[in-house]
């Protein structure tokens, strides 16, 4: 239905010298309703103070495709300083690009000045900075007209402006014939357009995944050269890009598109490395596959839970490593966690509060397979047993540990007290260093005690 309502407005020829291709109501179906108040209300007020305002970009995309847009973005012609004097609740935000954020109770409408198309220059000015070497964008504040601001971003589909008031969209380079055709394309040259962002490489194959897009080849061709330019961009902003691609809905489908690119090497160490291992791959792909299916189902996820996940392989090997230089398994452990932890931050920067949650569900693993004394005990009153016995089901189900562990646990959660105790297994209790202590005399005279400590189960 959605394919025939987009194809009904391909009768017209492509826009020239600059020119939208202007579709009406009944060519797209998008009405003002299907807006949130507050881009509603931001568009209106922009327009009544005199300057020219649209949601653009992926809200009018996902509209187009009958999605519901996460959130709605406006640009105008009005400058940053103008749209916060307009807006009682706003701020500026951003040095890179000076947006503002106008707020309506919790909802934040991102608002942006359209921009002019940005062109590395060896006269760099305040208001636009670039990296002489790589062609990145350092700084964009330099503001044009509404066709440099369509030329300037990254793919056709997604420069699209629609007008609640009049309620038409404005298409500058066939974006609604791209989604109809199930294609992404760069605007401009490819290569230029990845120096001047290399983020776009990981937007363009997330896009791609989410939307159920083929990528133009011509945006595909520079992408296995160009990839090594992602090690210049900071790593909080890569960090904040793999959220979004992890956290899609589609996150297979984004990490097999990526090793296909060759984009995968580095943005998690040597996750590369990991695919290409049976058992981690395995055990990679399970937990990306149930994180597609928790999101698919409405549910919550946890970054840390899913980083754990796509580091373990990553944890093992140093662990490995660090017991046959000598060191006991506990204390290796924790060494190997620190290493790969400290080898990530160099590319990916995972913020220190995901490190706590991360190394309690790595720690608990060996603990699974203690399943004598007091142990099993304790471990279900840990508050993080949970997340880590969800851990330890997806290590039984890639292989990596015997399924009968899983078993074990299963039911010893939900039996009885007495049951429990039964379910010991004292084959598994390792030896009981007994310890001696001596203790004073009571008095002047008297023997001295000898007691012997409790064994530690």
């Amino acid at each position: 239905m959605i394919r025939k309502l987009i194809s009904r407005v391909f009768q017209k020829k492509s826009p020239k010298n600059g020119e939208p291709r202007i579709f009406k109501l009944k060519s797209h179906g998008i009405t003002a309703d299907q807006l949130t108040p507050c881009a509603l209300k931001t568009v209106k007020a922009l327009q009544q103070a005199g300057f020219k305002a649209f949601v653009v970009g992926g809200a009018v995309r996902d509209l187009l495709l009958g999605r519901e847009p996460k959130d709605f973005d406006v640009a105008t012609d009005a400058d940053p300083d103008e749209v916060r004097h307009l807006f009682r609740r706003s701020r500026i935000i951003g040095r890179r690009f000076r947006i503002v954020h106008v707020m309506c109770g919790p909802e934040t409408i991102e608002v942006s000045t359209f921009r002019t198309v940005a062109v590395a220059t060896n006269n760099d000015s305040d208001d636009r900075q670039t990296d002489q070497q790589s062609g990145r964008i350092l700084r964009d504040n330099v503001f044009g007209s509404q066709v440099e601001d369509a030329m300037r971003r990254d793919f056709t589909i997604n420069a699209l402006y629609y007008d609640p008031v009049s309620q038409e969209i404005w298409d500058y380079h066939n974006g609604v014939a791209d989604l109809k055709a199930g294609v992404m394309r760069i605007i401009g040259d490819p290569a230029q357009r990845y120096r001047e962002d290399p983020v776009r490489m990981l937007r363009a194959v997330r896009f791609a995944a989410k939307l159920g897009l083929k990528l133009d080849p011509a945006a595909i061709k520079p992408i296995r050269e160009l990839a090594e330019l992602l090690e210049d961009v900071p790593a909080a902003r890569l960090f904040d890009e793999m959220l979004k691609l992890l956290f899609s809905g589609h996150a297979v489908q984004s990490i097999l598109l990526l090793r296909k690119k060759g984009l995968h090497h580095g943005l998690l160490p040597m996750l590369d490395v990991i695919l290409e291992q049976p058992m981690g791959e395995r055990f990679v792909m399970l937990a990306l596959a149930k994180t597609d299916q928790r999101i698919e189902e409405g549910k919550p996820v946890s970054p840390a839970y899913l980083f754990a996940a796509l580091l373990w392989h990553e944890v093992l090997v140093a662990w490995q490593q660090s017991q046959a230089e000598g060191e006991k398994p506990v204390p290796a452990l924790h060494l190997a966690m620190d290493v790969v932890l400290a080898a990530q931050s160099e590319k990916l920067a995972i913020p220190h509060r995901y490190d706590a949650v991360m190394k309690e569900i790595w720690t608990m693993q060996p603990r699974f397979l203690q399943r004598a004394g007091q142990r099993p005990f304790r471990l279900l009153e840990h508050p993080r047993f949970r997340a880590a016995y969800d851990f330890l089901m997806m290590r039984c189900e890639s292989g990596e540990v015997d399924a009968e562990v899983g078993r074990w646990w299963d039911d010893f959660q939900d039996a009885g007290d007495h049951k429990r105790g039964e379910m010991l297994i004292k084959d598994e209790a390792p030896a009981a260093k007994k310890r001696r202590r001596r203790r004073k005399p009571k008095a002047a005279g008297e023997a001295g005690e000898v007691s012997i400590a409790e064994p530690q189960d």
